[in-house]
């Protein structure tokens, strides 16, 4: 299960943490990937001065604004997780 990390620490709250947390969400379901992506969120992924936070596996992804979630998805998401049509359960 491939993860994705998000930071919601106070600074990436301040700037919209949440907001990218609800377009991951959204993104995730709208790929139905439920069951191949796990979303958590983070308190402190070391990088506050460059915006929120999203790490997709061990990659971090700076600067991510709610409008990029689309983008970000089909550039670290969807080549980690099957492709489309395959089944994993």
């Amino acid at each position: 299960m491939l993860q994705i990390k998000v930071c919601i620490g106070s600074s990436c709250h301040l700037k919209g943490s949440y907001d990218v947390i609800r377009s991951l969400q959204a993104t995730i379901a709208h790929h139905g990937l439920q069951e191949q992506v796990e979303l958590q969120a983070g308190f402190c992924l070391g990088q506050c001065t460059h915006g929120v936070v999203v790490q997709v596996g061990e990659q971090k992804i700076l600067g991510v604004l709610p409008e990029q979630v689309e983008g970000l998805f089909a550039e670290y998401v969807l080549p980690e997780v099957a492709s489309p049509g395959s089944s994993t359960h």
